[in-house]
């Protein structure tokens, strides 16, 4: 059966291959270089580092969730809080499953997770982004009820 829990000290391994293979895996996408530094690097070498799990652990802005298969870690989900003014606003960091685990039901679990933490902490909606012709990323947010909120441009230079 697939679900989502809160991640624990116990799962540093498993969180930071996660980690190591969502980074591999957004590399060949169109922007996902950049991106992976970006808007991805902080939290991923977070978990990636010895101890990195239990710092995230930590902060009370922040949410760490596994997604599992027959209590078999396949996934993470990485959420914190952002004040924008005079409200809070979920901000999703980081959303994997692995290939072989993916249509089942778990990223679903992990999203429908985290948007019930940030809802329990008041946030006022959640950002997640996709990259340009991530299909499968952009089916499973719309799935659970995100709409485009802002499109970044890029244009390389050099």
């Amino acid at each position: 059966m697939e679900g989502s829990r809160h991640a624990q000290r116990d799962d540093a391994e498993r969180c930071g291959a996660l980690s190591r293979q969502a980074l591999e895996g957004v590399q060949e996408a169109r922007g996902g270089a950049l991106f992976a530094r970006r808007e991805m690097g902080l939290i991923a070498k977070a978990l990636v580092r010895p101890g990195g799990l239990d710092r995230l652990l930590a902060d009370p802005r922040r949410v760490v969730l596994v997604g599992t298969v027959d209590d078999t870690v396949v996934g993470l989900a990485v959420g914190r809080v952002e004040e924008v003014g005079e409200v809070s606003v979920g901000v999703l960091e980081a959303c994997y499953v692995e290939p072989d685990a993916r249509g089942v039901g778990v990223g679903r679990a992990l999203l429908d997770d985290v948007v019930a933490w940030f809802t329990s902490r008041g946030c006022r909606g959640v950002d997640a982004s996709a990259l340009p012709g991530d299909r499968e990323t952009k089916s499973l947010f719309e799935a659970a009820g995100f709409k485009a909120r802002l499109i970044t441009m890029h244009r390389t230079l050099g």
